[in-house]
């Protein structure tokens, strides 16, 4: 049964989900030993059984922030860990000293607590930088050129590229493949020394240069780079690839499940050959890590490349990485998403290895879902159009009480006043009403939400026509609590602030960035020769800043304070530009969709 206070979660599939039952019933990993930290079989066969029933991890790189993309795999893989009784541990895979920087490593922890997510647990802190591993990634390479697993290749990257070969055409087997292993060490030693230039050589693992997988014939898993790390400083002028790093990270930290998305799947041959390869020389713990592919988050109105994210900030089509409208989680945070309706989202899509393109419309839901049951309600007009009470005392002021949310009374009511002037909407308004419209036009009565009914009389014009005042007389006998409130029935309610208790604040309306569900792709009717750019299809409309009046208890809401504005949607005091009794609001969603007719 689903709890009145959270969002029901129609059921999901989960690959995954499932691997880890069956593993966990298999006992496959009942007896991994674990040092209490990341090192090889050797250290952990020193401590005691592992009392993780498994590890996962999130091994983001440093260079950028995360988007929603990230998100999923976030929650997938630190939600697998709390399931299961396992642990999940959150590794900044900073092997590339030319594109990472402790900017985007703060961002990420922040994001990743953000989401609700801890690599603490039970006395463990699982958070850890493969740049940290480097020593040992060295002595791995080293075994493996003295077990006849890997050369030094002095080729250019061209004469590489090219004997590489082709899907179709297999690739040619290096002049340098047959060097010694004494050559190889003394090479691969002095590369480490830093006698040789950027590209001079490389260290390549010698698999099979006929390889039907092209990852196998021969990869890289060691070049020169004389480069300062963010980390470890000028200690080392060679890193490892990306395709080497990875999996000996993993089997260090005696990960069980090492989930990735499905452009890693051919990839997992080598991930497998050069675990056992180390393994078999007694270097890491059995049973090693299992690499398991699943289709990564495409969303409609969204990019989540990284070049075209980075393209959007440096060509200021946007503010900045933390920009509202950016799928990033900064600008998902700052714009009020709830870290709740990621959670929610994730689970109602699932997990699979199908690639498919999410409609956004799901994932605001899920968000709207969420606030729905979490945000407290308050009152603001944004198009303010004045309404005079004619027949209300000139220097009256009465409370009129709202709650605080209809869905948990416990969080009781606040008093809003009420006095002769008031803000309505200017869509409330109608001098001459169009079918079945049920507001305030000349002779027509309405309600004034938590106040009285009244019935309008007329209007106040300007010289140029344009309506600047609406005339009413309230019903006195009507006040909404009280034993007369249902004696008028009316079709209108409408929401309102008093004039002189309101305050102008600003603002900020986002909406899509885009404006089309797939941004930069061919649509039907595009001539042949037509090439789109995702740039043409940013929406004009996106983000608009007005003045609005509001109930004066929100000029106390905190950064990041989140509350539904009656009848306009969910807004958050901006995180970044809200000033202490002056908040800015960011709308993050309305109450419904507005989209679905377009798109």
């Amino acid at each position: 049964m689903s709890s009145p206070n959270k969002p029901e979660v129609a059921p999901a599939a989960n690959f995954i989900r499932n691997i880890v039952e069956a593993d966990l019933a298999a006992g496959k990993h009942a007896q991994r030993h674990w040092a209490g930290q990341p090192g090889t079989a050797k250290d952990h066969a020193a401590g005691p059984l592992d009392p993780a029933k498994l590890r996962t991890r999130f091994p983001p790189e440093p260079n950028g922030y995360l988007h929603f993309g990230h998100a999923k795999s976030i929650l997938l893989n630190f939600g697998l860990a709390e399931q299961f009784a396992g642990r999940c541990h959150l590794r900044f895979d900073d092997t590339n000293p030319e594109k990472e920087e402790q900017e985007y490593v703060d961002a990420i922890v922040d994001s990743v607590k953000w989401l609700g997510c801890s690599w603490e647990k039970d006395g463990e802190t699982n958070l850890y930088q493969a740049s940290n591993y480097f020593d040992w990634m060295a002595q791995f390479a080293e075994y493996l050129i003295s077990a006849g697993h890997a050369y030094v290749d002095s080729q250019s990257a061209d004469e590489m590229r090219v004997n590489r070969g082709t899907l179709t055409q297999p690739g040619k087997n290096s002049p340098f493949r047959e060097r010694s292993i004494d050559e190889n060490m003394d090479l691969f030693k002095r590369m480490q020394a830093g006698e040789f230039a950027d590209g001079q050589h490389v260290l390549r693992a010698k698999i099979d240069m006929s390889a039907p997988n092209i990852n196998l014939r021969d990869p890289a898993i060691y070049r020169i780079r004389h480069a300062t790390h963010h980390n470890t400083g000028d200690k080392w002028c060679v890193y490892p690839m990306y395709t080497f790093a990875h999996p000996i990270e993993d089997a260090l930290e005696n990960i069980t499940h090492s989930i990735c998305t499905l452009e890693f799947e051919d990839q997992r041959p080598f991930y497998d050959w050069l675990l056992e390869r180390l393994a078999e020389g007694g270097l890491l713990q059995r049973p090693l890590p299992q690499q398991i592919e699943f289709s990564r988050l495409n969303l409609t109105y969204v990019v989540l490349s990284k070049r075209k994210l980075i393209q959007l900030v440096e060509e200021k089509h946007v503010e900045g990485w933390d920009d509202p409208r950016m799928p990033t989680l900064v600008g998902a945070r700052r714009r009020g998403y709830s870290a709740e309706g990621f959670r929610l989202f994730a689970d109602r899509i699932g997990v699979s290895k199908n690639d498919s393109l999410i409609d956004y419309v799901l994932f605001e839901e899920a968000q709207r879902e969420v606030m729905n049951l979490s945000d407290e309600r308050r009152i603001a007009v944004l198009d303010p159009l004045k309404l005079i009470i004619d027949n209300y005392p000139v220097d009256q002021v009465e409370e009129c009480f709202a709650p605080n949310h209809p869905l948990k009374p416990e969080l009781g009511k606040r008093a809003v006043p009420f006095s002769r002037e008031l803000w309505i909407e200017a869509e409330d308004f109608m001098e001459e009403p169009s079918k079945g419209y049920h507001r305030l036009y000349p002779g027509n009565m309405a309600r004034l939400r938590y106040g009285y009914v009244v019935k309008c009389t007329g209007c106040d014009k300007d010289e140029n026509g344009k309506i600047v005042a609406v005339h009413a007389e309230y019903l006195p006998e009507t006040k909404s609590g009280t034993p007369g409130a249902d004696s008028v029935k009316v079709k209108g309610n409408l929401h309102w602030v008093s004039v002189a208790q309101a305050y102008a604040a600003q603002i900020r309306l986002y909406d899509r960035l885009f404006k089309v569900p797939a941004p930069g792709t061919r649509r039907e009717g595009d001539a042949p020769d037509l090439e789109r750019n995702f740039l043409d299809d940013l929406n004009p409309a996106s983000k608009q800043s007005i003045t609005a009046q509001l109930e004066a208890s929100l000029k106390d809401a905190k950064p990041e304070g989140r509350f539904q504005f009656e009848r306009h949607g969910y807004f958050v005091a901006d995180r970044v530009d809200s000033q202490p009794g002056v908040p800015i609001f960011n709308r993050a969603v309305t109450l419904k969709d507005s989209w679905g007719k377009v798109s």
